[in-house]
């Protein structure tokens, strides 16, 4: 694919595409459904008719990654969005019939969900595609205008996205404004009804910040370090070959991606083989393996490899997991999976996290430590177990708090859409997907309509014993 050029966006347009976008839901504050299955429609277009394109695109930002994995983690799972809020939306924005106290009939409750006004989109390099267009498929299906902010670390892919959007959609409806992290800033920093922002925990805490002073309202997803447990009952060769995929999918560059893997006392070496062996009929190959994507960037990389350098030097064994004798190049940013055994806790690969095709290996003397070392630690955005016991299983699900869980596999939560999305504390605000996107872009309203002969007046002053006895009346119904 040629290169795409990138032109940022500069910040007084940004300022323009706001107000405008204002101005147009100030006109129309409350969509038809027609209308927004059309923007449903037309955002469909875009994946449908230029799926080459983006795949191309993402390839060539990551210099290196399978069309296979951009087709099935980002397109497929955008598609299924769509289609879902196509087929459910006009359940989503009737009216909801809530139950009435008895005192208050005969009038009755109804719950009203508008949109919010314009809905602020801020995406990670990631997954490019599906974080950018997964929150704001909510956004349109809410009735809301939308403004996206790509990251800068996937130009070809922001370029492209650009003009995809332009084509089908007005300024005033959907836009993608493109930039470094100076607009970046910016954006968060406006006045949004609703400001959605996939990234780095650290990141999430500015973005919050910033936002904070306009009083707008946030989902954050932010990632973490999601561990896996795998049980005394679990089927180690099927558990292996699960987790190997769940970690190696996109190179590790995923957020719901397994960061460190507790297995029972002793079984450590064990397990690492099994993951090895279930890693090289995956990857038969790194260098030279389309199936097998790149780090992002030259910056992740070199990072990367500090954190394998630092758990060597303090005394981890790094279990390296490539074809003997294959070479890889540094300039290729193709990173092998690396295992690491007897891991200092206090290492980086421990407190930060990893992002990347690393997976620390410890092991715990009972279920009890397991989960206090999971509680020891903050919230992540997601958990999996491994095993056959359901009274572990229940253990671990009721005792620990994270984002999401999936129990014997990785990674499926996130493509449920009748299920939300989002994290927890420092890894995340909020939730979308499917109707909790919906919800987390409008505003539910509750509403009470009153009948014309009531029971209320009985309680207007002048107060006496009628109030007394309506008063005494109402305290036993209730």
């Amino acid at each position: 694919m040629g290169s795409t050029p990138f032109e940022p966006t500069i910040i007084s347009e940004v300022d323009s595409l706001f107000a405008a976008q204002r101005r147009a839901f100030s006109v129309e504050p409350n969509p038809p459904l027609a209308l927004r299955l059309d923007r449903l429609r037309r955002l469909l277009l875009v994946v449908e008719q230029h799926e080459t394109e983006i795949i191309q695109a993402i390839d060539a930002d990551f210099s290196g990654r399978a069309a296979q994995e951009t087709r099935l983690a980002e397109l497929f799972v955008i598609r299924a969005g769509i289609h879902h809020a196509l087929r459910h939306l006009k359940a989503w924005m009737a009216p909801r019939r809530v139950p009435t106290a008895l005192h208050f009939r005969p009038g009755y409750n109804r719950l009203l969900r508008q949109p919010l006004g314009v809905v602020g989109v801020v995406a990670p390099w990631n997954y490019p595609c599906q974080l950018a267009l997964g929150p704001a498929l909510a956004a349109i299906a809410a009735g809301n205008r939308v403004m996206i902010k790509p990251s800068e670390l996937t130009p070809q892919f922001a370029a492209l996205l650009q003009r995809l959007i332009a084509q089908v959609f007005a300024a005033d409806e959907v836009v993608v404004v493109t930039g470094d992290a100076e607009l970046g800033s910016h954006f968060v920093s406006l006045p949004f009804d609703h400001l959605c922002f996939t990234g780095s925990t650290n990141v999430g805490r500015l973005v919050a910040k910033s936002a904070a002073a306009n009083l707008t309202p946030v989902t954050l997803e932010l990632g973490g370090k999601s561990p896996v447990i795998l049980d005394v009952s679990a089927d180690l060769a099927v558990a292996a070959e699960r987790i190997a995929y769940g970690k190696l999918m996109n190179a590790g560059q995923t957020c719901i991606a397994p960061d460190y893997l507790l297995v029972p006392q002793g079984q450590a070496e064990t397990v690492a083989l099994a993951l090895a062996a279930a890693i090289r009929r995956l990857y038969p190959r790194i260098q030279e393996n389309p199936d097998y994507t790149a780090i992002n960037s030259p910056g992740h990389h070199a990072r990367l490899l500090a954190l394998l350098a630092e758990a060597r030097a303090a005394g981890a064994r790094v279990m390296t997991v490539a074809p003997e004798g294959e070479v890889i190049k540094a300039e290729s940013r193709r990173l092998p999976p690396a295992l690491v055994l007897a891991l200092p806790v206090t290492t980086r690969l421990m407190c930060e996290e990893i992002f990347g095709p690393i997976l620390p290996i410890l092991e715990y003397e009972n279920l009890d430590a397991a989960i206090a070392m999971i509680n020891a630690r903050d919230r992540p955005l997601a958990l999996y177990w491994f095993g056959r016991d359901p009274e572990h299983r229940d253990r671990v699900l009721s005792e620990t708090i994270s984002g999401g869980v999936t129990i014997n596999d990785c990674l499926c939560h996130l493509a449920q859409e009748d299920q939300p999305f989002g994290g927890v504390g420092p890894s995340g605000t909020g939730a979308y997907h499917g109707e909790w996107g919906f919800r987390s872009f409008s505003k539910e309203k509750p509403v009470f309509h009153q009948a014309r002969r009531n029971g209320l007046p009985l309680l207007y002053p002048p107060y006496g014993r009628l109030f007394e006895v309506v008063m005494a009346l109402v305290r036993r119904i209730t």
